[in-house]
């Protein structure tokens, strides 16, 4: 009679276990399916992209930048109202050494019409590689570096990165840079490599304010070794708010062209043909 108790207490136990497991597993599940809901928008059409990407064209007032509550009532400019001196809107459209219209793979198979945005659809498979779907599209501790002005310019390594910084300080109301397109080799799919404009204000410890913008490859968030163009933004050095390209309230896009965290296309080759990006940022004026 004993051994019956103690088996049936273990049945118990076991089941409860069990149920645990699975409620977590249909938790968790309905996250994910959540915030996928949130960040794959309703779209006017979508782009197959020979590298597997989907991209959705999505009304332009539908972006996931006006769900910040400061932007609720805010009127989309369309076209800047100030440009710095020697460039105009549409230079920046055009690769400046080859003269070529900048282009992303996706560009073959069709295009967003005017008044939507093409947003790269998020998957399921992405937010998985993710260690938890709050990281999901944010820079974890590996991702930031040392503060540039205590650095040397020289090829360092600190952090688990190496990395060349070129900067320079003061107060500026503008940047540019032109960046040539590789895709290096990724070892481990926890690696990345890039190339990007940074523009910094405030203290590495708290309160700092950055805007990046270039090129990367990166296995743990895009699942492939494709050289893709970027966007981040933070402010609070990294803390709780910012994300990469559209994931979160931030940028507002207005081009109908370029998606942010799609694959480059074409790539520079050794001792082939050469291509660039450029990328400027700058303080609208009012």
């Amino acid at each position: 009679m004993m051994t019956v108790n103690m088996f049936s207490r273990f049945v118990v136990v076991l089941c409860v276990v069990v149920a645990a497991r699975v409620s977590y597993a249909v938790r968790h599940e309905f996250e994910i399916v959540t915030h996928l809901n949130r960040l794959n928008k309703p779209s006017m059409k979508s782009i197959k992209s020979p590298d597997g990407d989907i991209i959705d064209c999505v009304h332009i007032s539908q972006q996931a930048a006006f769900e910040h509550p400061s932007l609720k009532n805010h009127k989309i400019q369309m076209r800047p109202s100030y440009h710095p001196e020697g460039n105009n809107f549409e230079s920046m459209k055009v690769s400046s050494q080859n003269h070529q219209t900048i282009t992303q793979l996706w560009h073959s198979n069709g295009k967003c019409e005017k008044g939507t945005i093409p947003i790269r659809r998020t998957k399921k498979e992405d937010i998985l590689r993710a260690s938890s779907i709050k990281k999901y599209g944010k820079k974890s501790s590996l991702h930031t570096v040392a503060q540039p002005n205590s650095v040397d310019l020289d090829l360092i390594n600190q952090s688990g990165h190496q990395h060349a910084i070129a900067y320079v300080e003061g107060e500026f109301y503008g940047v540019k840079a032109t960046m040539n397109v590789w895709d290096p080799q990724i070892q481990q799919s926890n690696e990345f490599s890039l190339s990007q404009i940074w523009l910094l204000g405030g203290s590495f410890a708290s309160d700092l304010n950055s805007i990046e913008a270039g090129w990367q490859v990166s296995p743990d968030l895009y699942g492939d070794n494709n050289t893709r163009f970027f966007t981040y933004w933070t402010s609070d050095a990294y803390q709780a708010t910012g994300c990469y390209n559209l994931l979160c309230s931030g940028f507002v896009q207005i081009n109908n062209e370029i998606a942010l965290g799609a694959s480059i296309s074409p790539i520079s080759k050794y001792h082939g043909s050469q291509y660039d990006i450029s990328v400027l940022i700058w303080k609208v004026c009012s």
